[in-house]
């Protein structure tokens, strides 16, 4: 296998509160496949940064009566306390706030000049009269001029959802000082993306850079039209980089942010000797950019732009997740669900949450859950109850002899193990990490009904039974490793307490594929224990009572900020009785089969199971969005009672649920981890 090279970046947590649970999917989804990549020999590096700009920091300095740069200090190592117990490895964390990113900033800057792609515009924007400043979107609330809502921000209504700009607010106040903003004109410079559009539907479009459904989203939401110039600027005050040829003005947050990958990676390269050329501008490095779904525009249409303007690589792959909800609902700090890093380090092991998001995380954009009550027994069942106890129940019966010097015959479990290896890298690989888990598991499944049909415990109280003693624990501790090896990128502690109970280190990928013999076994250690209910309960407690700043509410973490595009687009029906919604029996259904209907441009003809034997044929017009071997074994939502229909291709016994505008912008809906077909959705 030739070894790749691999550059890999996290988005830029902002320094202006603190890493949370939400955030940490990503940096948990990114770690493990770094970590895959690193056990497979790859070369890789892993940077990152605070993200430091804006006038948010700006404020947050203000009211902690210290300077931006004592600020964004006193944030980044916080953050970087959290990422530390999380396992997240970074090479390199670094700060937009640097000399190198100042001057890799002046490089694109001059190449977005020199291809004629600046250009000035006179803007008018809300002014705070008192704080003699202008007013970003969230430091302005108003009422909503749609629905009439109070106390909304400045950008987009909680009620009910509209979009507009905060000059459109009824009542405008400040958030900052409380005074009625004032209209002012200043001078912003744009980047004329327009130019660029060629060149970003078919990097977009390719199939090699993004999902799917990413691809379809920009072509359906920005490409099918021409692309509005991107405002890169912002008058003084402002805490940034003052642009070299516009005294007071300063890059706006979002230009600055993505170079910081080049700037962190810069840094890296100047501690260690190393040319940054080989890494942003040589073809053979891979960059992949990992991110959540709420930023897909900027590293999807700016970043491309920027990066191709500038001369530099342009990312192999943007990898794009979903967003963190607890319990099924939004975290919530009166609850208790909206827990800060710091205060789940405090209660729980890191690497139960590391186990849980990768059994959650698939390779598309779905939101995942953080069921608490499934997170411990999931947590208690696999890691403690399947994988640990393999090495709890047989490590201790063979300290004094060793493992046996020739391996012995195990009916096939470990060539079985190391036969998975590939297809395990493949799901690691293409961040299917629910299937690797999966996967694994199995592995783990196979190996427990060996220990407990031997029985070393009773092995152990007959001397005449010491060679098979040693020969079942000798498979049973095989199994163990060859199934941490496998989980290791998941829990790199579970590895390296492994290591030590061998004395071999974990260090490859192929560690898998030969079983240890003839050496000895260390002093088993308590490795992982059960979660109790007393933790998860005392974690959510002290998350209910911990005291909020002014600068971490809710509100300001929300990652949501939804277009009223598609009620525009399609307004919301006349309301129905309770009793007219109840004549729709709508069911989980499983699909069992999935076939193009060669005759049909838009249809796939289903094969839905709801339980038993009970099957219903679906025709769906879902065929521009969804490869009909990539839906088999998915849940879905089906109209179980509605009256069949007649068509040329066969009869259609149902209808399953699916959102968005048609052709490839199609969203099947799914029901949560743990619904069964047959059940009814309420």
């Amino acid at each position: 296998m030739t070894e790749r090279r691999i550059l890999i970046t996290a988005a830029l947590p902002y320094a202006n509160g603190p890493i949370h649970l939400g955030h940490l999917v990503e940096y948990i989804q990114t770690d493990i496949w770094v970590r895959f990549q690193r056990l497979r020999g790859n070369q890789c590096l892993f940077v990152c940064a605070d993200d430091t700009h804006g006038t948010a920091i700006m404020i947050s300095a203000q009211r902690h009566g210290i300077t931006e740069e004592e600020w964004i200090e006193r944030i980044s190592q916080e953050h970087q306390h959290d990422f530390a117990g999380f396992g997240i490895s970074f090479d390199h964390y670094g700060s937009t706030n640097s000399p190198e990113n100042r001057e890799l900033c002046g490089e694109f800057w001059s190449a977005l000049s020199s291809a004629g792609l600046i250009v000035v515009k006179e803007v008018e924007q809300l002014f705070d009269p008192e704080k003699e400043i202008f007013l970003a979107d969230r430091f302005v609330k108003g009422t909503c001029p749609k629905c009439q809502a109070a106390d909304q921000y400045g950008d987009n209504c909680d009620k009910c959802g509209a979009t507009y700009t905060p000059a459109e607010l009824i009542d405008p106040f400040s958030t900052l000082s409380g005074a009625t903003p004032v209209l002012r004109k200043s001078t912003h410079h744009f980047v004329r993306l327009e130019a660029l559009h060629d060149f970003l539907n078919e990097w977009t479009q390719s199939g090699d850079h993004l999902q799917s459904e990413v691809a379809n989203y920009l072509k359906g939401h920005f490409l099918h039209e021409p692309l509005r110039d991107w405002d890169v600027s912002r008058p003084a005050p402002y805490f940034g980089f003052e642009i070299p040829d516009q005294p007071g003005n300063y890059w706006y947050v979002w230009f600055d942010a993505p170079i910081g990958y080049i700037a962190s990676t810069a840094q890296w390269c100047r501690q260690h000797g190393e040319n940054l050329e080989s890494w942003w501008k040589n073809p053979e490095t891979e960059i992949h950019h990992f991110i959540g779904k709420d930023i897909t525009y900027f590293h999807t249409l700016f970043w491309p732009g920027m990066l191709k303007s500038a001369g530099f690589n342009l990312p192999s792959k943007v990898h794009i997740h979903g967003f963190l909800t607890v319990n099924g609902e939004k975290m919530s700090k009166s609850k208790g669900t909206f827990v800060k890093a710091s205060t789940y380090l405090e209660h729980l092991d890191p690497q139960y949450l590391r186990y849980f998001y990768a059994s959650k995380l698939g390779p598309r954009l779905d939101d995942i859950d953080l069921n608490l009550d499934e997170f411990a027994s999931k947590v208690n069942s696999d890691l403690v109850g399947k994988v640990v106890n393999l090495a709890s129940r047989t490590a201790k019966f063979v300290q004094s002899t060793g493992l046996s010097t020739e391996y012995p015959d195990d009916q096939g479990l470990f060539a079985q193990g190391a036969a998975a290896g590939d297809e395990i890298a493949a799901a690691y690989e293409a961040c299917d990490y629910n299937r690797a888990v999966r996967l694994i598991i199995e592995l783990a499944d196979r190996a427990n009904p060996f220990v407990e049909q031997a029985e070393p415990w009773k092995l152990r109280k007959d001397p005449e039974q010491a060679d098979r003693l040693q020969d079942v624990c000798t498979i049973a501790l095989n199994l163990f490793r060859q199934v941490v090896v496998y989980l290791s990128p998941l829990l790199p502690r579970l590895a390296e307490q492994t290591s030590e109970l061998f004395g071999t280190p974990i260090e490859h990928w192929d560690d898998a594929q030969t079983p240890l013999t003839g050496q000895g076994v260390n002093k088993f250690k308590h490795m992982l224990k059960r979660i109790e209910q007393k933790d998860i309960e005392a974690m959510v407690e002290e998350s209910k009572n911990e005291i909020e700043s002014e600068n971490d509410t809710e509100t300001t973490n929300t990652p949501w900020s939804d277009s009223d595009q598609p009620l525009q687009d399609e307004p919301l029906a006349e309301t129905c009785t309770i009793d007219d919604f109840a004549k729709v029996d709508l069911r989980v259904a499983r699909v069992i089969e999935a076939e193009h209907v060669p005759e049909a441009n838009k249809l796939l003809k289903l094969t839905l199971s709801l339980g038993g034997n009970e099957r219903r044929q679906v025709f769906a017009g879902i065929k521009k969005a969804y490869e009909p071997e990539k839906l088999v074994g998915r849940l879905v939502v089906m109209v179980a009672n509605l009256q069949p229909r007649k068509m040329r291709f066969g009869l259609s016994e149902g209808m399953i649920t699916a959102s968005g505008p048609g052709g490839a912008d199609v969203f099947l809906l799914s029901p949560d981890s743990g619904a069964v077909p047959g059940q009814r959705v309420h």
